[in-house]
């Protein structure tokens, strides 16, 4: 493997207002099964979105900050997300995006990177291996490593953290698991909420808004937006970022729009 320590993050992550405040980022998710964009209900009830490279120019030119990209099937089925989409992504796009699903060693991340991704996201081979967290840090930037965190409330009031695409329990604890992450130089954390994912009742804010507050790393909010003021509440509640999905797929909303609803509301937005 050859080194890949120059490797630019991204200019969107740490974007400021000229006040000097951090601007708040909408990230459209493309969730990939077999080359096309999918979308379900807490993980489940997959249906079939579209392209993710005709999906993929059509919300950065509504303005999408960032754009990630999951191969949701890929860890459970132990096949790293193809190649191909990334640099079909890449030639296509000028804006940042991510790509996870199936990353197991530095050379898949360097590959990653290599054929044009901005960043790449760890969920299962984090908790299997947590030591990549730190040496992938080291050796490609953490502006380039995100780690995802998929949880789900347990009876007691504390959340759990699932792997292999929502399907394994790990026994961890997600605000553990968070803390140890942003230590170990984690660049981003994308907590999505199994839980909210695709029901349309808005971000868990309980978990999210705290972590946002307290980690030293921005914390993506995931799982549940429907509506532009499940956005700002996300943001008001001390998201960094907001990823979406069923509300822009499905036509209901576009990207320009939410954000100038965002930006009459104080949010702090990049408009186009």
């Amino acid at each position: 493997m050859s080194d890949l320590t120059s490797q630019p993050g991204s200019d969107a992550t740490n974007a400021v207002t000229a006040s000097g405040d951090l601007l708040k980022r909408i990230i459209p998710c493309l969730d990939v099964d077999r080359g096309r964009v999918v979308k379900g209900i807490n993980f489940q009830n997959l249906r079939d979105m579209g392209d993710p490279v005709e999906l993929a120019v059509r919300y950065e030119a509504e303005g999408a900050d960032e754009l990630v990209f999951l191969d949701i099937s890929a860890s459970a089925e132990s096949r790293p997300t193809a190649l191909k989409m990334v640099r079909n992504v890449s030639r296509a796009l000028s804006i940042p995006y991510t790509v996870g699903g199936g990353l197991r060693t530095m050379d898949d991340i360097y590959r990653f990177l290599e054929a044009g991704a901005d960043k790449v996201a760890l969920n299962t081979t984090a908790v299997k291996n947590p030591d990549l967290v730190d040496e992938a840090s080291r050796q490609f930037g953490a502006q380039c490593i995100v780690v995802a965190i998929d949880i789900k409330r347990r009876e007691d009031g504390s959340y759990g953290v699932f792997t292999h695409g929502g399907r394994n329990a790990t026994g961890l604890e997600a605000r553990t698991w968070a803390r140890e992450l942003a230590d170990r130089g984690a660049g981003e954390l994308l907590l999505t909420s199994m839980d909210r994912d695709g029901t349309g009742i808005g971000f868990d804010m309980e978990i999210t808004g705290a972590l946002g507050r307290s980690l030293p790393v921005p914390v993506i909010a995931s799982g549940g937006a429907k509506t532009p003021e499940h956005l700002r509440l996300a943001f008001a509640g001390g998201a960094d970022a907001v990823l979406a999905a069923t509300m822009f797929h499905s036509g209901d909303y576009r990207i320009d729009d939410t954000k100038r609803f965002l930006a009459e509301a104080g949010i702090p937005v990049r408009l186009s």
